[in-house]
């Protein structure tokens, strides 16, 4: 029996729209109503779920959790409760910033409860529409958060084999860094060891549930940790099509269609027919 399912929110559980496709809601009422735990995991702040919570029962419920910044940060729904944070160094987060501004992207940083955007895009406007809040800045260094925490650095382009020439050419300073890709658009930097897999080990630790008993459901690269750790690792059917071989399960849906409650009725509610 699983009894934990850590699920990525874009492109995964949202469709194209930014809703969650009734399918999905019925779905993970009823396994939730079952016991199991329904695990949202984004590379977004706590801050940006709460709407999509609500859609599904688990808003401000104790013993119910949120792995958000790729895993930098868990949060126990009620009264977002903070229970694991691990950020970047400020010196490391300074010079991504800096090394950003010799590229063609737009740069996030992240903080505990802000997203501040420098050189953001009219088109990236339009893609966090109803996903999440961002503050503009335009400032050329992170003097301005100097004693805040600070989650991590992201680069926006939609051109992927660029973001993949930007990672090769930033190896000198990422050593300590854990780079991934998401949402076709995003190159990401967390701290070492910070990922979606070490947030779900670190729940499923917490509640004495075997890696066995967890399934892991994403689309891209920064989900694949997760997938990885998982009993059940499963790629929705839009998956990005080199990480599809690493994924143990592929659904025939997509994430229009209900990839997430075709995955909870094959494992979750068949199983208890």
């Amino acid at each position: 029996m699983y009894k934990i399912i850590a699920c990525d929110l874009d492109e995964t559980l949202l469709g194209s729209n930014r809703e969650i496709p009734e399918r999905n809601i019925e779905a993970i009422r009823k396994a939730t109503a079952m016991g199991v735990k329904f695990v949202p995991a984004t590379g977004r702040g706590y801050n940006s779920v709460g709407d999509t919570l609500k859609e599904l029962g688990l808003f401000e419920k104790e013993g119910e959790y949120v792995i958000s910044y790729n895993g930098g940060a868990i949060t126990e729904n009620k009264g977002n409760r903070l229970l694991h944070f691990d950020g970047l160094p400020f010196e490391r987060a300074e010079q991504l910033y800096k090394r950003g501004m010799n590229y063609d992207v737009c740069i996030h940083v992240y903080t505990k409860d802000m997203v501040y955007a420098y050189n953001i895009t009219q088109e990236e406007i339009r893609y966090l529409s109803k996903r999440m809040k961002v503050t503009e800045t335009f400032e050329k260094d992170l003097g301005f958060l100097a004693g805040q925490d600070i989650v991590k650095v992201l680069y926006v382009n939609t051109d992927y084999a660029y973001l993949r020439k930007i990672e090769e050419e930033l190896k000198d300073i990422t050593g300590d860094v854990d780079v991934s890709f998401s949402s076709n658009r995003y190159i990401e930097f967390n701290h070492r060891g910070v990922n979606k897999g070490a947030g779900l080990r670190f729940i499923a630790g917490m509640l004495g549930v075997k890696p066995e008993e967890t399934i892991a459901i994403g689309d891209n690269f920064n989900d694949l940790p997760m997938i990885q750790a998982a009993g059940l690792g499963v790629g929705v059917q839009n998956t990005i099509r080199d990480m599809k071989p690493l994924c143990g399960y592929i659904t025939e849906a997509t994430n229009d269609e209900g990839a997430v409650a075709e995955v909870i009725e094959k494992f979750i509610l068949q199983t208890k027919q």
